[in-house]
């Protein structure tokens, strides 16, 4: 998957003029925690979240009420947005693991994507989170099955090629290294139209490789 394939298109976007209260309505209309600010063409100048709508007290403490009103109402989200050079952002042909890895190194909660300088949506870490359940097959009702082999040339295809040769199907596939366990693998399947029962007699015929969970999934 790709960060085009998973990204929001199109998203809420505003110019840097707009009032902050008006940023704050668009997003929560929209329920949404990210607002990309534009220029001309489309052309990132910064970023709204939710916390940069949050006030200090300080910023209000020496003020009278009725200044404070003032103060809110002449704000404009170039007050207070991240400014463009301090957003992380990417582009639409980058992999959606790479995406994942710079929202969880730098702890960020979305990332605009950028197509030639312009803005052409928004991925964010609920984005991330679908793909992953998309991968692995999570909306297909089935068996889903991880499998621990060897670390050495050829397991995957053996255990594909007892798949094949009982005519199960794969929606979902994920690998990763075995906890704990450096000389091995674990391979993580969804398989649709059979049961658990069927699915532990055929996978039970790969030497040398063993079923560690299995379960149904509606």
């Amino acid at each position: 998957m790709l960060v085009k394939d998973c990204m929001t298109r199109h998203p809420a976007m505003i110019p840097p003029t707009t009032p902050a209260v008006e940023a704050q309505r668009v997003m929560t209309e929209n329920k949404i925690r990210h607002l990309p600010v534009v220029g001309d063409g489309k052309k990132l100048e910064g970023l709204i979240t939710r916390q940069r709508l949050t006030l200090k007290p300080d910023a209000l403490a020496s003020l009278e009420m009725w200044e404070i009103t003032r103060f809110l109402s002449n704000m404009t989200v170039k007050d207070i947005m991240l400014k463009a050079s301090e957003v992380y952002t990417i582009t639409p042909d980058r992999t959606i693991e790479r995406a994942a890895a710079i929202l969880s190194e730098h702890k960020i909660g979305c990332l605009p994507v950028i197509d030639e300088g312009v803005v052409v949506g928004i991925l964010s870490r609920i984005d991330v989170l679908q793909s992953f359940q998309q991968m692995l097959g999570l909306p297909v009702e089935g068996v889903r099955v991880t499998i621990r082999m060897p670390h050495r040339e050829g397991e995957f295809a053996r255990l594909a090629s007892v798949i094949a040769k009982n005519g199960l199907g794969i929606m979902g596939i994920g690998s990763f290294p075995s906890p704990r366990q450096p000389n091995s693998w674990d391979v993580v399947l969804k398989i649709p139209r059979v049961s658990l029962s069927e699915v532990k007699e055929i996978l039970s015929q790969v030497p040398d490789q063993e079923i560690i969970d299995i379960r149904e999934i509606a």
